[in-house]
């Protein structure tokens, strides 16, 4: 069967590169010197931020294992890792609104260089402090970036159209080509040049380093609310009030958590399910094509964001519907087919159908980051932007938590349909998102109708 994921990630790299190579007039969008050059730095930078992270990404299990720590254990410093986020990182992460989007983005880079470090020790305490650390960057990393481009892109007075273009180039660059050179670089280190698993770990400081003499030297700073008569608790409060009184926002929110959560919780199935009995199979050409299919995704995103006429809040119902039915793939292999009860010498069949139901779920997660990213740009406020932003995570952190506490407890089955029927329910909640956004432009256009009937009667 091993010729079997030649073939996927052969097919997968033909249709990236057919998409990529074939970019109509209609596909491309005419900018200016000074928006590429400021999307170029953006790139250079969150993709030096991205290597950072997915570097360590593959070797934290395996590095803890070779401390001599046991799965309880590593479950603890994992669950640390996401309370730790969706606690002290939602304290700091919203910081950046008041104290600026650039100091957080090098502390994020501060923070991941130290929590890299801490991996040279074998001690357990440190190791927890690591992973606290750890979770305080990842809140960082995924609000304080994007609030920062958000806000330097509205200043600079570019074209709102053109952040999409930003975003699925980030997402094909950061999630997509750089996952893959990150973990065949990982491997080379590890693995090829012996030089043990905390290497990905020195190598992802030096990237961060790199990427954080960027910012230093070429971002300026930018903020939500910088007044100083809002403490933190008037900026918490600020945030709640705007997702409760806003549907959109709220509805935003709920969609962001309900997919991401899925996604969190899939990194944990997807071996188990491909390799039920313990099966030897590739899992870091495994991971590559599922990289692949996301850069995919960001290519189809890409192409759907640069037409005006296709709204984000419509297409993105039916990539939540396929997600929904792709990770069913295994509930209904499992029924149908049935898992292979004895050890195999490779993938079984029911395990290569299922990799393409995976595949496909990856490929919806390509799309589904420039996409939410564009969503956000639109509803979110600006003065509360990264705050908004972190407690989205909150909800996220718990269910990640929660699955993690409870991963033995239920059959791999159970927590795949689980996983559907939470995709399946943030379609109905996009649905609903698109709905209110076509009221309020409809709203709109009568208003402006009005007022264009008034005018001659105002001059008459």
């Amino acid at each position: 069967m091993e010729i079997f994921f030649y073939l996927v990630f052969g097919a997968l790299a033909a249709v990236v590169a057919a998409l990529e190579l074939s970019k109509s007039n209609k596909d491309r969008i005419n900018t200016p010197t000074s928006f590429n050059s400021f999307k170029n730095n953006y790139l250079v930078v969150y993709s030096l931020m991205m290597a950072g992270d997915w570097l360590q990404g593959p070797y934290v299990y395996y590095l803890y294992q070779t401390y001599g720590f046991g799965k309880g254990e590593i479950g603890q410093l994992f669950i640390a890792g996401f309370g730790s986020s969706m606690l002290f990182g939602t304290i700091i992460g919203s910081l950046a609104d008041k104290q600026g989007r650039k100091k957080a983005s090098v502390t994020y880079c501060i923070t991941y260089i130290l929590s890299c470090i801490t991996k040279h020790s074998p001690q357990y305490r440190i190791l927890m402090i690591g992973r606290i650390l750890g979770g305080i960057a990842t809140s960082l990393l995924f609000s304080a970036f994007e609030s920062w481009l958000v806000a330097e892109h509205f200043k600079r007075g570019f074209d709102p159209q053109w952040l999409s273009l930003t975003f699925s180039k980030a997402i094909f660059l950061g999630n997509g080509l750089v996952a893959i050179v990150s973990g065949l670089f990982g491997n080379l280190l590890v693995d090829t040049l012996n030089l043990g698993p905390v290497s990905p770990f020195d190598a992802a400081s030096v990237f961060l380093a790199i990427g954080m003499a960027i910012i230093l030297s070429s971002w300026t700073e930018n903020y939500g609310d910088p007044s100083e008569s809002k403490d933190l608790l008037t900026q918490f409060k600020g945030a709640a009030v705007a997702i409760a009184s806003d549907e959109k926002i709220a509805l935003l929110g709920a969609i962001q958590s309900l997919f991401e959560g899925s996604m969190y919780t899939f990194v944990f199935l997807w071996t188990p399910a491909l390799s039920p009995n313990g099966e030897d199979i590739p899992h870091g050409f495994i991971f590559a094509t599922f990289m692949l299919s996301s850069m995919l995704g960001s290519l189809i995103a890409a192409r759907l964001l640069a037409r005006n006429m296709v709204r984000v809040e419509n297409y993105m119902q039916i990539v939540f519907v396929v997600a929904s039915a792709s990770l069913l793939l295994p509930i209904i292999t499992n029924f149908f087919i049935g898992a292979p009860r004895v050890k195999g010498d490779g993938i079984s069949f029911v395990s290569c159908l299922q990799l393409l139901g995976f595949c496909t779920f990856e490929v919806s997660v390509g799309i589904f980051w420039p996409s939410i990213m564009k969503m956000r740009s639109q509803y979110i406020p600006e003065e509360a932007r990264s705050t908004i932003m972190n407690f989205f995570r909150i909800p996220l952190n718990i269910f990640v938590c929660i699955v993690l506490y409870n991963v033995d407890a239920f059959p791999i089955t159970v927590m795949f349909g689980m996983c559907s029927i939470f995709l399946f329910v943030a379609s109905i909640l996009q649905r609903r998102l698109s709905a209110i956004g076509d009221k309020a432009k409809t709203e709109e256009r009568g208003m402006l109708e009005k007022d264009t009937e008034a005018e001659p009667l105002n001059n008459a």
